[in-house]
């Protein structure tokens, strides 16, 4: 998804035409770019001085990169081998240094013979390959190379001239000195690129034209030309993502909406004198931002962020009630139909006879409290669909099955999201158009989002953060357990699992595979091509039964995945919540909105397969009551990884907003936003949503003000391309999900 302004001819033209249908084919597979536009901002990923090295010592496992690095020795090493001719193998070692570290180059067969003539001690080259390890030691096989010879007279001149080199980001098939070939090709055509900054925005900050910091990204002659070309290149991204957004908040702004606001006594206080303990401050103040929002005649778009266990579910039923109370509908949307049975049984609890409108032994305010979900029977459907036309039902809780056309409702005035990254502006759009008038929303996450990522990717809605957690809420200890290194830590983890069993708790053991894939052989080959050098994931069933059958034996153990039917599904939820399970062995479907404050112990298998958001989602699931919580995270990665380094980020801390930077910090910004939302978000290049706080805050500010001044942004065309080049793909990527 780019942020490519959609550009004059000359950067419109097909790769193919100006690079050959070969390299162009590989470029548009691999790296997405088809456009001369598309290659012009395929920015490098960092630069290397010549005559300066790289940092071997901080490469990262199991990721292409290309180092540029001198030969300190070379073996040519002969072994046995029945598949070689003559019965004799060869291996060349060579290793490489730049004064950080040194790093092992393997090759094998007949690709030993060119760089064992050519990769001599002393000899400089830029190499590429994915980086493993054998022998406990960092190694690339089968490298890409490319010799460093200034006096090549074959050599372009220009192409070495710069002190700088770029790196692109480069995939096998495609090395980044390739692509710094291809970039040279079209480079020329930078000077057509249209600008979508504003004139007076551009100078007043002191950045570039867009031509000049598209030539200085690709062929800086120092680090200044570098640092000037990003500085007016991120711009250029969050300014055009931001009037994207301002224009949704404009168009959104001139909607009407029926202002809701509670009777003094109605609905609302009945429910809060019935209340066994007082609302949190920090609930008091997010319900009033909420209460106000309501009252006014423009539909509310506000999120609500809040950690696990914060009291959400809690502020969202108080703002459904006030909807109530003035006479509307309001709407539950949960991402499953486990989450959404949870909201209705816990909701119908907390109103007590207040959620029995129209029954025997309802109370005065009392409403309807329906469930709407896809695997209801026929009857209990056509009745809870009646109960939303006539009225009868105040507040429905469903799936996306509340979506469908047939759906209809009496009033509806506020529609809560649950765990907003589960569904798209879409569907947000298509339960929006079941009012008379646009309703009011209130997106919930229990996902802590750094503030420059909700204006990023929730950029069209206000924020509201409950950030303390209810009174009598325990503290969760975490800790890595490396089952590789010390296998005896994985078994001191089951004794501490049978320990809180034997003090009347309970225990989840999280894994991430279901085990029974094997049904699909197409999946089972892709996955075993996949996992041809790593071994699978752990999967439930398998785990469930070996625990069973070892360390936990003599436990009630059940298991819980996706795959279940849903009746199936509730019933080991029930069990365990009554406390007739000890140990449930499940995937992530527990991760939201499962509450069983009993269980105080959670085991999470290969745990450096989950992100650090999901790990600090799943830990939330334990210490919900007053026992102390116990998460252990197993993996069986090296000490030095980078995965074993984001394990003790989440057993370091348990603040989610932390995580949440160390996790952006991690991975690329893309991955973040691209799940969080479509379309849009995944653009980003340049941009760092954390380290460009400021940029973003003050991109925001400068294209709310434009937009306001004129929406059609009729005095900016190269800013109209940009943006329909914006959401054309946007849409686009829609259409593909289906």
């Amino acid at each position: 998804m780019d942020l490519v302004p959609a550009l004059e001819e000359p950067l419109k033209q097909p790769l193919k035409s100006v690079l050959g249908p070969a390299t162009a084919k590989v470029m548009a597979e691999h790296l997405g770019l088809h456009s001369v536009g598309d290659l012009l901002h395929h920015y490098p990923r960092r630069y290397e001085e010549r005559g300066q090295l790289t940092h071997l010592a901080d490469l990262p496992m199991d990721e292409h990169v290309t180092v540029v690095a001198m030969v300190a020795d070379a073996r040519l090493h002969t072994f046995a081998s029945s598949k070689a001719p003559r019965g004799k193998g060869q291996r060349l070692e060579v290793t490489i240094t730049d004064g950080s570290g040194r790093l092992q180059l393997v090759f094998f067969g007949n690709g030993v013979h060119k760089p064992h003539k050519e990769l001599l001690p002393g000899t400089r080259a830029m190499f590429s390959g994915k980086v493993s390890v054998f022998n406990r030691r960092l190694q690339l096989a089968h490298p890409a190379y490319e010799l460093l010879r200034g006096d090549d007279p074959d050599e372009s001149v220009e192409s070495w001239a710069g002190a700088l080199i770029p790196l692109y980001p480069a995939t096998a098939k495609l090395e980044s000195w390739k692509i710094g070939k291809a970039v040279q090709t079209v480079l020329p055509s930078a000077q057509e690129a249209l600008d979508p900054l504003p004139p007076t925005l551009r100078d007043g900050r002191g950045l570039l034209p867009l031509p000049e910091a598209l030539l200085k990204i690709h062929r800086p002659h120092t680090k200044a030309d570098i640092a000037a070309a990003r500085d007016r290149l991120k711009w250029d991204e969050a300014f055009v993502l931001q009037v994207a957004l301002a224009r949704r908040r404009h168009a959104d702004a001139q909607l009407p909406a029926v202002a809701r606001r509670p009777s003094p006594d109605g609905l609302l206080t009945a429910f809060d004198d019935r209340l066994p303990f007082t609302l949190t401050d920090g609930q008091q103040k997010v319900s009033k931002e909420i209460f106000d929002d309501l009252a006014t005649e423009h539909p509310m778009h506000r999120l609500l962020q809040g950690e696990v266990g914060s009291g959400k579910t809690m502020v969202a039923l108080r703002a459904m009630l006030a909807v109530v109370d003035a006479g509307g509908q309001a709407a539950m949307l949960a991402p499953t139909e486990v989450l959404a049975q949870q909201h209705h049984r816990s909701i119908t609890e907390m109103m007590g006879e207040l959620a029995e409108g129209g029954m025997l032994g309802g109370a005065d305010h009392a409403t309807k409290v329906v469930l709407l979900t896809g695997s209801m029977g026929t009857a209990a459907r056509r009745q809870a669909m009646l109960d939303l036309v006539t009225g009868d039902a105040g507040i429905v809780i469903g799936t996306h099955a509340l979506i469908e056309d047939k759906v209809q409702f009496h009033d509806l005035g506020l529609v809560v999201v649950d765990e907003q990254h589960r569904f798209g502006v879409e569907q947000r759009d298509a339960l929006r158009g079941k009012g008379k008038q646009p309703p009011h929303l209130l997106v919930m996450t229990a996902t802590p989002i750094p503030r420059t990522v909700a204006m990023t990717v929730f950029g069209d809605l206000e924020t509201s953060v409950l950030d303390q957690l209810p009174a009598g809420r325990s503290p969760i200890a975490t800790h890595v357990v490396p089952a590789a290194d010390k296998p005896h830590f994985l078994a001191r983890a089951w004794e501490r699992v049978r320990e809180e069993v034997g003090n009347g708790h309970q225990a989840y053991v999280v894994c991430p595979r279901i085990g029974d894939e094997e049904d699909d052989p197409e999946k089972a080959k892709k996955s075993a091509e996949d996992e041809a050098e790593k071994r699978p994931p752990l999967a439930v069933l398998d785990v469930a039964d070996q625990l069973a059958k070892g360390p936990l034996s003599g436990l009630r153990v059940e298991v819980l995945h996706g795959r279940m039917h849903p009746d199936d599904k509730d019933a080991v939820m029930r069990r365990f919540a009554a406390g007739d399970t000890d140990v449930l062995v499940a995937t992530t479907v527990i991760e939201v909105g499962v509450n069983v404050p009993n269980a105080t112990a959670m085991v999470i298998m290969d745990a450096d397969r989950f992100g650090v958001s999901q790990l600090h989602q799943l830990r939330g699931r334990v210490g919900r009551g007053s026992a102390p919580g116990l998460c252990l995270l197993v993996t069986e990665m090296p000490e030095a990884s980078a995965a074993r380094q984001r394990l003790t980020a989440v057993a370091s801390t348990l603040d989610g907003f932390e995580l949440s930077r160390i996790d952006l910090e991690q991975r690329r910004e893309g991955d973040v936003l691209g799940q969080a939302q479509s379309g849009a978000r995944s653009s980003l290049r340049v941009l760092a949503v954390i380290e460009d706080e400021e940029i973003i805050a003050e991109a925001r500010e400068e294209a709310t003000t434009l937009v306001a001044r004129d929406p059609e942004l009729t005095e900016l065309p190269g800013l109209r391309t940009a943006l329909d080049a914006l959401l054309d793909e946007e849409r686009e990527q829609y259409l593909e999900k289906g």
